[in-house]
Order: C-alpha cells, then structure tokens, then sequence
C-alpha cells in the first residue's frame, strides 16, 4: 500500500502548484519568472504549469471535490502573492487534501479498498543547509 504522502506528492501537489502558478499569473499579474523565482522552478516549468503540459489531475476534475479544491488554490495563491510562504502554502494544500476526504478518493483511484493507510502530520523540520561560501 502507498502512502498517504506517496499519493499527494504524486496526484496532488503538480495539480496544485500548477493551478496556484496559473493563478498568481492570471489574477494576481505576477510575471512567469517572478512565479518561478517563488516556486524554485525556471520559468519554463511555469509556463508548462500554465499551459497545461504540468500539473493537472483529471481525478480532481471528476471529484466531488473540485470546486472546494480550486477554491482553496485561489485563497493559497492570494495568500502567496501577499507574501505568505510557499512551502507553509503547500502544507495547507496537503491538510486540505486529508481534512476534505480527497485523499481517501485518490486511495479508490489507485485500486485500494478496506482499511486505508495511516496518516500521520508532518513534523515542520527546519533544514539548514552550510553556507556555500
């Protein structure tokens, strides 16, 4: 059995960050490079998000979760585009995704049935990387 982080870093999180690309693009008129600078990606990778050639996931488009879920996206890049951090954003998302019952979706899309797998929240770990210089 995957686990449930298996199944959101898979389904879920190209979904939504090119959904909160495309949004923070479109409705909040940042550039593709300044997405892409946030993001850590070129700029390439956010026009691909934006094109549709990244990201998307037609089992949220069928899921009676959808609009909940693209909602969500539109608060996420609202609350990134007034500074709030990326990362921080993208745990909201996978909170999201266990709290609205989607991930319990993804585990029927992948073919499981019965007892699901146990998830527990992430502990938020600080990396520090040592400085290059």
């Amino acid at each position: 059995m995957k686990m449930p982080c298996e199944l959101i870093v898979t389904h879920i999180l190209p979904t939504a960050r090119g959904a909160i690309a495309k949004e923070l693009v479109t409705n909040h008129k940042m550039t593709q490079t300044q997405v892409a600078k946030i993001f850590g990606v070129t700029s390439s990778a956010v026009s691909q998000y934006i094109k549709g050639m990244r990201g998307g996931n037609n089992l949220i488009d069928r899921s009676a979760y959808r609009e909940d879920f693209y909602k969500m996206i539109a608060d996420t890049a609202t609350a990134i585009a007034n500074g709030d951090d990326v990362t921080e954003s993208l745990c909201n998302v996978c909170t999201f995704v266990k709290e609205s019952g989607l991930l319990r979706a993804l585990y029927v899309f992948e073919g499981y049935s019965g007892e699901l797998g146990i998830c527990y929240d992430c502990p938020r770990h600080n990396i520090v990387l040592p400085d290059a210089s």
